[in-house]
């Protein structure tokens, strides 16, 4: 039972608290970004062939990917909507209900009939599917991040508790792509006709478990006090819009560089790896995977730098690094040497975790705390429309027109620049007291 508003804590109390709710936040956030991640992994490898098996290659790639694009179309819906619970009922009830819909969103993927099967129906039914996926995960990320930083118990660690649920997307990535990986092994050349579908049966285990650690913390001191000062708004998304607009746009931007180039590094590569470079899915798979043991330390450790030297500072070193690192990866995918095409990948996230650390709590300071999860959440979010969800889809489609990776490393220095054009007007909460800002 949720403790009233009124309430007092012990530090040991409280220290409980926020340890069960990063645990809750970590956990939950690795279990939702392995159901959106295999998406993508398996958009890559199999979809095109399996869904759009009267396209050339090219055309059933972008055929593919185009469905892959919906669940981020979807993202901001889900972020409006489960902003708006967020702010109005609480984070806790917000987190349950995301975790559900992104389960049974991706357990039925595996039930889906394919083009053999249905025809053109099966896709139909995928992009409803990925639709659902992208609503669900489009409410994660703003309740998880809250549910962390505002149990913090000082403004000076509030950057690397925050990075947690953050530190939930290279752990999603690397699940995915170690179940991928072993049902690749296992099923050999039935990987087309029924090993694709065992990563998307299992997630319905690690809803069930995501939901029973949910259900046993507490909803955040901030949420409860703007209930008790009954400092709750009636149309939070709405409002936040009307008050905050510039910091909604300043951090959807913002995102551009770190989400655009982390699908073209964790997606597209499977697509370009096989497909140009052809290099064996497993090499790939592996080499994902190690980019994302990597970003185990880099994504909290950089959280960490940013409550020393600043949430903005941090980023945009990221920022900058990210801008360069796109010519760096693809003169080395294509030396034609797997020991180079492996290191590139395996580095390719280093740049985006040093974003992402202290992305969330830079995001999340942006906006008042009783707006917070629709502001962040929609700034957050809607960055999945003009960065995350066309990157793949302009990935291939420059490089089918150009036949150089170098052009969609061009795109990658473009979406760096943004992100630190943006970054600049943004301002810099680190260490600084925001709760008391309604």
């Amino acid at each position: 039972m949720d403790m009233p508003a009124n309430a007092t804590m012990s530090e040991s109390e409280h220290a409980t608290q926020l340890r069960r709710a990063i645990i809750a936040s970590t956990i939950g956030t690795t279990i939702e970004w392995y159901d959106f991640f295999l998406y993508s992994i398996v958009t890559g490898l199999v979809f095109a062939r399996l869904f759009f098996p009267n396209s050339d290659p090219l055309t059933g790639t972008l055929e593919a990917f185009g469905v892959y694009a919906v669940g981020f179309v979807a993202r901001p819906v889900g972020a409006a909507i489960f902003g708006h619970w967020g702010d109005r009922l609480g984070r806790k009830s917000a987190l349950i209900a995301t975790l559900v819909l992104m389960g049974v969103g991706t357990f039925l993927v595996a039930l889906v009939p394919t083009y053999a099967t249905i025809g053109i129906w099966g896709a139909v039914l995928l992009t409803i599917l990925r639709f659902i996926q992208g609503v669900g995960v489009g409410g994660e990320w703003g309740g998880s991040v809250l549910l962390a930083m505002e149990w913090a118990r000082t403004d000076k660690h509030r950057g690397f508790v925050a990075a947690w649920p953050q530190f939930g997307v290279p752990a999603g990535l690397f699940l995915a792509n170690l179940v991928v990986l072993a049902c690749s092994a296992i099923a050999g050349d039935a990987f087309l006709t029924w090993g694709w579908r065992v990563p998307f049966l299992i997630s319905i285990v690690l809803v069930a478990i995501g939901l029973w650690i949910r259900l046993g913390i507490e909803e955040t001191p901030t949420f409860r006090r703007v209930v008790a000062e009954n400092k709750v708004s009636k149309a939070p998304a709405i409002e936040v819009i009307r008050r905050q607009p510039k910091e909604i746009m300043l951090t959807a931007l913002a995102r551009m560089g770190e989400q655009a180039p982390f699908y073209i590094f964790t997606a597209f590569i499977f697509a370009y790896g096989t497909g140009t470079l052809h290099v064996s899915r497993e090499t790939l798979l592996a080499a994902v995977l190690c980019a994302s043991l990597l970003s185990f330390f880099f994504i909290p450790y950089a959280g960490h730098l940013s409550d020393r030297f600043g949430r903005k500072r941090i980023y945009m070193i990221g920022a900058a690094a990210v801008t360069v690192y796109g010519f760096v990866y693809f003169a080395l995918l294509n030396s034609g040497s797997i020991l180079l095409i492996f290191a590139a990948i395996m580095f390719s996230l280093v740049p985006h975790n040093i974003m992402y650390g202290p992305q969330a709590a830079l995001i999340a300071e942006s906006f008042t705390g009783r707006l917070r999860y629709s502001g962040a959440s929609l700034g957050y979010q809607l960055s999945s429309i003009i960065a995350g969800g066309p990157a793949p889809l302009i990935a291939t489609w420059l490089y089918g027109r150009t036949h150089s990776g170098y052009a969609v490393a061009g795109f990658i220095a473009f979406c760096g620049l943004v992100s630190l054009a943006a970054t600049s007007f943004l301002r810099d909460y680190t260490n600084r007291s925001i709760s008391e800002e309604y």
